[in-house]
């Protein structure tokens, strides 16, 4: 290997890194940053100056990575939303497939993935709601994603009627992703939620659950 060449690939790498790995690590280092500070001052106090300057990166390097402070937003959304979904599956892949372990581990998943950095909460229901179009379509996509994660849960372990109850089990199951996660945001703005009592919150989630589960046990019967 000539000189030049053992220059170019010292140039390739710097740190131990190559330049995809060096791309994946800032934008981790911008999805960090800019997850601190929107938890910390909210999106529309963010700048995107702000998150470089925190993250230690250029502005270049931020615009490499994204297009605008809406689209890292959406990265951060769909990260945080990602890690929560992973943390209730993989709740409910440690259950015995009882029907109240079932409740518990969904429930207990959920309410700690959201709640434990109180700052994923916030957010997720505490600024997701109203910036624009893509960021509402993109909660959509994450409520959906829940929707048919419950719906298919019901199906699996036989929560509902045999035949089902038609069309209206998914629409059902997107009420009940929909009241959960206002339950999430209502506790949010509650004393028991400014002290992170999350025990108060899980009560709460169940409480709610178990109605459901009441009508489809009653709806289960009439079948």
């Amino acid at each position: 290997m000539t000189s030049t060449d053992k220059s170019q690939v010292r140039a390739r790498r710097i740190q131990g890194l190559d330049a995809e790995q060096r791309r994946a690590r800032r934008r981790e280092q911008i999805l960090a940053a800019a997850f601190e500070l929107i938890a910390a001052e909210g999106y529309v106090n963010t700048a995107i100056e702000q998150i470089c300057q925190t993250a230690f990166v250029g502005n270049k390097a931020f615009y490499e990575l994204f297009d605008s402070k809406e689209d890292c937003y959406l990265a951060l959304l769909q990260q945080l939303s990602e890690q929560a979904q992973d943390r209730v599956v993989a709740e409910l892949a440690k259950t015995s497939g009882d029907r109240d372990a079932i409740v518990t581990a969904v429930i207990g998943g959920l309410a700690h993935a959201l709640v434990d950095d109180p700052r994923v909460a916030k957010v997720t229901f505490g600024e997701a709601s109203g910036i624009s179009a893509k960021v509402e379509l993109q909660r959509r996509t994450n409520r959906r994603w829940a929707a048919q994660f419950l719906e298919n849960l019901w199906r699996d372990h036989e929560f509902v009627p045999p035949e089902g109850i038609g069309r209206d089990l998914h629409a059902l199951a997107v009420a009940t992703i929909g009241g959960l996660f206002d339950t999430v945001a209502d506790w949010l703005h509650t004393d028991a939620g400014a002290a992170g009592d999350i025990d108060t919150l899980i009560r709460d989630l169940t409480a709610f659950i178990e109605i459901v589960h009441l009508g489809l046990a009653a709806a289960r019967s009439a079948g």
